[in-house]
C-alpha cells in the first residue's frame, strides 16, 4: 500500500498542482488509515464501505474534530478513486459512498472585548525581547484573518503598508489581497524597524516576514508555541476576524473572500456562530426571554 500511497501524493502534487501542506496532510491520513488496515489485517484492496465504518468510529473515539474526521474519509476516498483510474483495483469500493453526517463543532472566538484587552494589555507589558514580533504577528492574524501557513510564508515584498494590504499565497497556489488596519500597520513597521533589522543580510534569509531568534524563518510549530504563549491559537484569531466580520454587517462572499475560502458553505460556519450569539442576547436581555 506504502507504495500506492506515495504514487497517488505526487499524482496530487504534480498534476493536481496541490500545495506541499495538503499533500502532507493527505499523506498523514493515510498513513493512520494503512495503520489501522494493518492493526485489523484487513488488505487494502479488499476495503468496503461498512468495513470503512469502524476505522471513521475509531477516529471519533480518539477525539478528532468532525473537520478532521471528514478530511480523513476525503483523502481515503480520492486514493480509491486514483486506484481504480490507474487500473490498479478493478472498482472502486467506495465510489458511492457519502460522508457520515457528522457533529459540528463551532470554531472557538473570542468576543470583541477579550480581542481588545488582550493586544492592548500586550502593548503595554511588552517585557519580551521578542515583543515587537509577537505583537506584530497577533496584530496581523487578528487584522488579516490569515491561516498559520500563509503567516509563516509570508514575505516582506507581500507587505503594501501605504496601501494598507497584504498580498496573500494561499490554498491551491491562489493569491489574494488582504486589508490590514491602522494597528496592524503601527505593529508590522515596529517589528521590521526595531527586530527584523537587528539581523544582517548575511543572518536573515531573504524577504522572509516572521524569524526566529536565529534569523530564520519561522516553522509552523513555532507559530503555534509563540501565540499559544498567550493562551490563544492562531485559528482563534482567524475565527474571530471572520466572526466579528459578519457580526458588524460584512457580506458572506466578502467574508470568504478575505479568508480564501473555495467554496461559501466552508465560510458559512461563522453564521451559525453569529446566530448563537444573537440566542444569548435575546435570551439575555429580552423581558421574556
Amino acid at each position: 500500500m506504502q507504495e500506492k500511497v506515495e504514487e497517488y501524493l505526487q499524482y496530487l502534487k504534480m498534476e493536481r498542482g496541490l500545495s506541499p501542506n495538503t499533500v502532507s496532510s493527505y499523506g498523514y491520513d493515510l498513513e493512520k488509515y494503512r495503520k489501522f488496515l494493518d492493526e485489523k489485517k484487513i488488505s487494502f484492496e479488499k476495503i468496503s464501505e461498512e468495513s470503512l465504518v469502524p476505522y471513521l468510529e475509531d477516529l471519533k473515539n480518539k477525539g478528532l474534530s468532525s473537520f478532521s474526521i471528514s478530511r480523513n474519509l476525503v483523502a481515503i476516498k480520492g486514493f480509491y478513486k486514483f486506484l481504480f483510474a490507474e487500473g490498479s483495483i478493478p472498482s472502486n469500493p467506495l465510489s458511492n459512498m457519502s460522508s457520515p453526517k457528522l457533529w459540528k463543532r463551532l470554531p472557538t472566538v473570542l468576543k470583541k472585548e477579550e480581542v481588545e484587552e488582550l493586544l492592548t494589555l500586550f502593548n503595554k507589558q511588552r517585557q519580551n525581547k521578542f515583543g515587537s514580533r509577537d505583537l506584530a504577528i497577533l496584530e496581523l492574524l487578528y487584522a488579516s484573518g490569515l491561516r498559520a501557513s500563509e503567516i509563516i510564508n509570508s514575505k516582506v515584498s507581500d507587505l503594501h503598508l501605504k496601501q494598507s494590504y497584504i498580498r496573500v499565497m494561499g490554498k491551491g497556489r491562489k493569491e489574494r489581497i488582504v486589508p490590514i488596519g491602522g494597528r496592524a500597520k503601527t505593529a508590522l513597521v515596529l517589528y521590521l524597524k526595531y527586530w527584523r533589522n537587528k539581523f544582517t543580510r548575511k543572518d536573515r534569509p531573504t524577504n522572509i516576514l516572521f524569524l526566529s531568534r536565529l534569523g530564520k524563518g519561522l516553522s509552523r510549530q513555532s507559530l503555534w508555541k509563540i501565540v499559544k504563549r498567550y493562551g490563544i491559537k492562531p485559528h482563534t484569531l482567524r475565527h474571530s476576524f471572520a466572526t466579528h466580520l459578519l457580526e458588524g454587517g460584512a457580506n458572506l462572499r466578502a467574508v470568504q473572500e478575505l479568508l480564501g475560502h473555495s467554496s461559501i458553505s466552508t465560510t458559512q460556519i461563522y453564521t451559525h456562530i453569529e446566530k448563537s450569539r444573537l440566542k444569548e442576547i435575546h435570551h439575555k436581555y429580552h423581558p421574556r426571554g
